[in-house]
């Protein structure tokens, strides 16, 4: 027993001498042992290797895009309001012929930006820059001024097409929508304030940008590219300098540059660009109804089991949802076989089928689920507002 005991406490004292000495050591060579002070392990890149560098300079993207974007200035004639003074004998003997503002007609300019996307002349731009112009010059880089006539336009997602009669234009390549990320670097060609072509660089600061209340179709790209008065309608490109957007909002309190601008993504713009082209306007379904989101305070008053779906508000009498049966306080859930996540993937959803083709409307009412064939129709024409 003695023998044992002896064994432990000289290897015991062993372990003691060995601690003491990788102490000494450590202090002279700090780092040897490892710390256990709580600190998390950071994972930290070791080198430089295998990542690419980042471009110093993006006039490559720039001088490939450039020459797409043009300046369009339009103009239009308008009256003055005619106040009731006008009418007044004796106002009127005062001034005589000389009444500055005696309902006669002025001319109103605007400014904005355009991009060719065909060498035979096609522009887009925004519906907002062109609305009810009685001209509209477009002016290419080269300084060359060219009328243009209106081919067709979509308030809806405020896009517009414009033709020029000309030949080898400098066409701008469209990039592939679904290679965009949040954080991608981005280039806003147009024409702020009316200084002359300019070009910015951001990031793509968020994708799929909806509920903005700006437009009926919203899907926006979002950037903190300078994207100021003037430049409506110009390119959004990526840093090959192929378009990703067009540039159409920005928010502002000031109305100058904030850091959050709006641009339609390329995947709409290719799409309504095409039937303006082929018909002259965009078709879209239509079932007559009006919806809002369900909150979670709506949800749990209708007893759902999720804020997923539209709630409808209301339903146009004769319209093809209420001869169909549907009610306001219905849940609209799917279209066809496709859900429904929010008012604005209904509206989505309804706007891409045919006039005339019936699909099927899945929806809660009281609990139940139910299934209602609805026939689709043309979508009318938007009623105009001051932001179109």
């Amino acid at each position: 027993m003695h023998k044992v005991w002896l064994i432990f406490a000289q290897f015991v004292a062993a372990l003691v001498v060995v601690a003491a000495a990788l102490f000494a050591l450590d202090r002279f060579i700090p780092g040897l042992l490892p710390a256990d002070d709580g600190a998390i392990t950071i994972r930290e890149v070791a080198g430089a290797a295998g990542v690419a560098p980042a471009p110093s300079t993006f006039a490559d993207a720039a001088a490939k895009s450039r020459p797409a974007v043009v300046n369009i200035f339009t103009s239009k004639q308008v009256r003055a309001p005619r106040t009731p003074f006008m009418d007044d004998p004796a106002f009127r003997r005062f001034f005589g012929d000389n009444l500055p503002m005696h309902n006669r007609p002025q001319r109103v300019s605007n400014l904005g930006s355009g991009v060719i996307v065909s060498q035979d002349g096609f522009i887009l731009t925004n519906h907002h820059v062109i609305e009810a112009a009685d001209e509209i010059q477009v002016a290419l880089p080269d300084g060359k001024t060219l009328e243009a006539v209106v081919v067709g336009t979509d308030p809806d997602t405020d896009l517009a097409v414009l033709k020029v009669k000309h030949d080898h234009l400098p066409a701008i390549s469209f990039a592939k929508a679904e290679t965009l990320r949040v954080g991608d670097v981005v280039l806003a060609i147009g024409n702020p304030f009316g200084v002359g072509q300019a070009v910015t660089m951001g990031i793509v600061s968020a994708l799929g940008r909806s509920h903005l209340g700006i437009n009926t179709f919203e899907n926006y790209i979002q950037t903190d590219a300078a994207i100021n008065p003037g430049n409506s309608g110009g390119a959004l490109v990526d840093a090959s300098g192929n378009l990703i957007g067009i540039n159409t909002a920005i928010y502002s309190r000031s109305g100058g540059n904030l850091g959050i601008g709006f641009a339609i993504p390329v995947s709409i713009v290719r799409q309504v660009m095409e039937q303006i082209i082929a018909h002259g306007a965009v078709v879209r379904g239509w079932v007559g109804i009006e919806v809002q989101e369900i909150t979670p305070e709506i949800a749990e008053s209708f007893s759902l089991k999720s804020t997923a779906g539209a709630l409808i508000a209301g339903v146009l009498r004769g319209g093809p949802a209420d001869r169909a049966g549907i009610r306001p306080g219905d849940v609209l859930v799917g279209v066809g076989d496709k859900p429904v996540m929010d008012s604005t993937s209904l509206l989505n959803l309804i706007a891409v089928l045919a006039p005339g083709k019936a699909v099927q409307l899945r929806l809660i009412r009281d609990q139940v689920e139910m299934r209602l064939m609805v026939t689709v129709e043309k979508r009318p024409a938007p009623q105009k507002t001051a932001r179109e």
